[in-house]
């Protein structure tokens, strides 16, 4: 249990890191600062690279099939000229407490949609799921964003021979699509602010892989334990103690199981 390794480690006493005065401490603090600009300068350069990229024309027709029935993926955009979407992984047949902890971590942070409409970009989501199914966990999770099912005719339109789990920007021209840009792995880490959040901390991510000093917490692995907590992913828990229904509709309410998608 986690309590349990928090407690151990409390009453050994974490390690600290060094304690030096003030003028010290600023003094490192600006020497930092010196490598975080230059980090966030090259960001910005690739980011720049990211706009000159070609981009390839996708089937504007390519079935989906979201809250209003089928649609296509014009329709998707909703009337704006660029769409963003997240590629959720779907364990079929698994309960909620089963789903991916990965797809859950990134997307449950996507909570606010205003500041991308205003650039004229919809974030939705597409999910490997059967909607009638796999929309119960969008309710489930009261996610703000759209959802959708990828049919199983439109999913090599769409995915191209990579997997569910990717993030992909598309730009619509009239009525035709072109996807621009796709990240996976660690470059999803840009929908998720908690691991920036936490990298700003001493005790980092605590995760096993991670460059920390000797002595320095370390609880979770980087295979999925890291976003999940009591036999589902953390994310849940809110909407569980919130007396919110985790039913998928497959008499699966309730009941763990699952592998990560990492």
């Amino acid at each position: 249990m986690l309590e349990e390794r928090r407690e151990t480690e409390g009453a050994r006493t974490l390690p600290l890191p060094p304690v030096t005065d003030r003028v010290t401490w600023r003094a490192q603090i600006d020497a930092l600062r010196v490598k975080e600009k230059a980090h966030t300068r090259a960001g910005d350069a690739l980011a720049s690279e990211r706009r000159r990229l070609p981009m390839a024309e996708v089937d504007a027709r390519t079935p989906l099939v979201g809250a209003a029935g089928e649609v296509t993926l014009l329709d998707a955009f909703e009337g704006r000229d660029q769409l963003i979407a997240y590629y959720h992984m779907w364990h079929e047949g698994k309960p909620a407490a089963g789903q991916c902890e990965g797809c859950t971590f990134s997307t449950t942070h996507v909570t606010e949609l205003s500041y991308l409409h205003s650039r004229g970009v919809t974030f939705a989501v597409f999910c490997e799921g059967a909607y009638e199914v796999s929309s119960r966990y969008h309710a489930f999770m009261d996610w703000p964003m759209p959802w959708y099912s990828v049919p199983e005719g439109s999913v090599e339109r769409l995915i191209a021979g990579r997997h569910f789990g990717i993030l992909a920007s598309y730009l619509r021209h009239g009525d035709r699509v072109f996807e621009t840009y796709f990240t996976t792995g660690r470059g999803n880490e840009i929908m998720a602010p908690s691991y920036g959040l936490l990298d700003r901390t001493v005790y980092g991510r605590q995760e096993h892989w991670e460059d920390s000093p000797e002595g320095w917490p370390k609880y979770w692995g980087s295979r999925g334990d890291q976003m999940r907590h009591e036999g589902r992913p953390t994310a849940q828990w809110s909407r569980v103690l919130a007396g919110r229904s985790d039913d998928l509709g497959e008499g699966t309410d309730g009941a763990s199981g699952g592998g990560s998608c990492h």
